[in-house]
């Protein structure tokens, strides 16, 4: 192997450029992973658009986190991992041929899905949404965004057996919820007639799980506007771009339960992303259908302003590495 190796670095503000920068150096308890693709994520668009608090240029391969490829090498003191080795793992830098990963951070990938793409911690995400969000068969759950995220919600509560609305600002979007087993559509255009129809649909009373999946404030006061009394509201979302308000008048009185669906414990990721795998494996959702555009390392640009835009027919992006 060479010494040296092709990584994208954001120089600046909506801005990347791809550099020859030195090769990790496996260290103890590490392994190298040559990548074969990272997905794009929708968190990362501050860094991307620029924010104050942001250093440029980021590090190479940075803000790279939802990575796949095959063992390169094994570190010492490293155990149950051997070079080619299929993986997906946790790291920030995986925008790069290669990228240096703690061996406690990464999940081997069967033979049975070797033909796919897969970037395990969004998956892993959407599975521990769906375990923290207690949907039970017959209940009736709004999905509000139906992106990578939303989708694969909707698949997992509709194979649980509930009853899935899904709603989204695209039309794309809903028809790929359709494929994935919502019972019901809701286009997000005026938020009067999207309370009327849902409650056409749910009845007087509202659904009993409401996830919102978009990050946006108004989705947010969909979610307290829909949801029953008792029920629960799941923040799926990655809120980020300011402050938000909830009217809490109308939370307490619903009596309501409200989880915050994000993880920071890297043990709790690893676990989604097993059970991901498990799921992709048992056909519960089909991963391939859902990432929607791929783009080389030298396109991260154009990866970005596909998140951006949301074009007509983008779901999911990733960067799929060559070597």
């Amino acid at each position: 192997m060479s010494d040296v190796m092709q990584a994208a670095v954001i120089t600046g503000p909506g801005k990347a450029a791809v550099m020859e920068v030195p090769r990790p150096e496996v260290g103890n308890g590490e392994v190298l992973v040559r990548l074969e693709g990272c997905g794009v994520c929708a968190s990362n668009l501050p860094l991307w658009q620029g924010r104050p608090w942001f250093d440029y240029p980021a590090l190479p391969g940075s803000p790279g986190h939802e990575g796949w490829g095959r063992v390169q090498q094994v570190g010492s003191g490293v155990h149950g991992l051997r070079r080619g080795d299929r993986v997906s793992f946790l790291s920030c830098n995986a925008y790069a041929q290669y990228d240096r990963v703690k061996a406690d951070q990464v999940v081997k990938l069967p033979p049975s899905l070797d033909l796919l793409h897969f970037p395990g911690e969004p998956v892993g995400c959407a599975m521990n949404v769906f375990r923290r969000s207690d949907i039970e068969p017959g209940q009736t759950v709004a999905v509000i965004g139906a992106g990578f995220l939303g989708a694969i919600i909707t698949a997992l509560a509709s194979a649980r057996g509930a009853r899935v609305i899904a709603l989204s600002r695209r039309q794309f979007a809903l028809e790929v919820a359709l494929d994935c087993g919502a019972s019901e559509i809701v286009l997000l255009d005026d938020h009067q007639r999207v309370m009327d129809r849902v409650r056409e649909i749910a009845g007087e009373k509202g659904c009993d799980r409401v996830v919102e999946a978009t990050g946006h404030q108004w989705p947010l006061d969909l979610a307290g506007e829909l949801v029953r009394e008792r029920g629960r509201v799941v923040i799926a979302g990655f809120h980020q771009d300011g402050p938000r308000q909830v009217n809490l008048q109308l939370w307490n009185w619903k009596g309501i339960d409200v989880i915050n669906a994000h993880e920071r414990d890297s043990k709790v990721y690893l676990e989604g992303i097993r059970a991901g795998v498990i799921a992709v494996e048992a056909g519960l959702f089909e991963l391939g259908d859902l990432i929607t555009h791929t783009f080389r390392l030298e396109e991260l640009a154009l990866a970005y302003q596909a998140l951006e835009e949301r074009p007509d027919g983008f779901l999911k992006g990733v960067i799929l590495i060559e070597h």
